[in-house]
């Protein structure tokens, strides 16, 4: 399989881990996930996200899970590999590398303070992963408390050539991509892919300031790949368009503490997991959360008839 490299665009779903009701990962959902996802023309996938509640699965649940997938899809695959030290993240990553993944991903540790501590941090993951392992820096300051300037992106970008991808889900965020695409025009920084996240909620004009596509878990990823291709089409004002008709369900999606409860219950109404169960910690919804969900993909399938639900 191809490795990640600075190039890389479009859509790349991250998959949430579907389990049973007595906690056991459902390879069958998994399954019908990774088929659908090729089937809605996502561009590549990721495993092992937060979304994807990687600190709940054993390293043999890890392994297992991206090698299954490797299994039965073709697309590109990027691996979550954060660990508290860089022992367990070499390991996970050795294993996912040799099935096949396509590159790996990694968040900053909260211990992070300065912004040399933050290029030391990945001059030492690069070092301990080896420097042919595509590395996706993950930039998510509202979870992870380390905030990444332009500089310091940049800064990461020179030092570390295996540095290929940006997960941009800083918030707001805009001026930050407008900022490092003009330091790369500048000659400042080497090119980095810009893939962005925070469930889509600002991917309409994330792609006008330069991003290159996205790497989420929204419910309902045919939206995201609509709004890159409209995009990229200069097609504007229907990427616009599609995007406005998901908003309240992406909104909705977005609250802190149940998204993955949110996301998790939709795919169970559309039929691609068998259960919304997470393994605990868990957020959980109310049944007046669950006819509120359901009230918005009512009001979401006037508008997108692609929306096919079941009981």
């Amino acid at each position: 399989m191809a490795l990640l490299t600075r190039e890389a665009k479009g859509v790349f779903a991250i998959s949430p881990t579907p389990f049973n009701e007595d906690g056991a990962v459902d390879f069958d959902s998994l399954r019908r996930l990774v088929d659908f996802y090729e089937s809605v023309g996502v561009t590549g996938i990721t495993l092992l996200g937060q979304m994807g509640e990687a600190p709940k699965l054993s390293h043999d649940e890890a392994t297992r899970i991206v090698s299954q997938v490797l299994q039965w899809t073709r697309l590109p695959v990027v691996v979550g590999v954060s660990a508290p030290g860089y022992a367990a993240m070499r390991e996970l990553t050795s294993d996912v590398m040799a099935a096949g993944a396509a590159g790996v991903m990694v968040a900053p540790p909260n211990t992070l303070r300065t912004d040399d501590q933050i290029v030391g941090y990945y001059e030492g993951v690069a070092a301990a992963l080896g420097d042919s392992v595509p590395l996706v820096l993950q930039d998510y300051p509202l979870s992870f408390s380390v905030v990444m300037s332009p500089k310091v992106v940049a800064r990461i970008a020179r030092a570390v050539p295996s540095c290929v991808m940006l997960k941009h889900e800083d918030w707001p965020g805009l001026e930050k991509i407008s900022a490092l695409r003009d330091f790369e025009a500048a000659g400042e920084m080497p090119r980095l892919s810009i893939l962005c996240g925070n469930g889509g909620l600002f991917l309409d004009f994330e792609v006008e300031r330069g991003a290159d596509g996205a790497m989420t878990g929204y419910c309902f990823p045919e939206m995201l790949v609509d709004v890159i291709g409209h995009g990229a089409a200069g097609r504007l004002d229907e990427a616009h368009d599609i995007f406005d008709a998901h908003l309240p369900l992406l909104r909705y999606e977005q609250q802190p503490g149940i998204g993955l409860a949110v996301r998790k219950y939709v795919m169970k109404r559309r039929g691609l997991l068998a259960s919304d169960a997470q393994r605990a910690p868990r957020g959980m919804l109310s049944s007046r959360a669950r006819s509120e969900i359901d009230y918005l993909l009512a009001r979401l399938g006037y508008r997108d008839s692609r929306l096919k639900l079941v009981e």
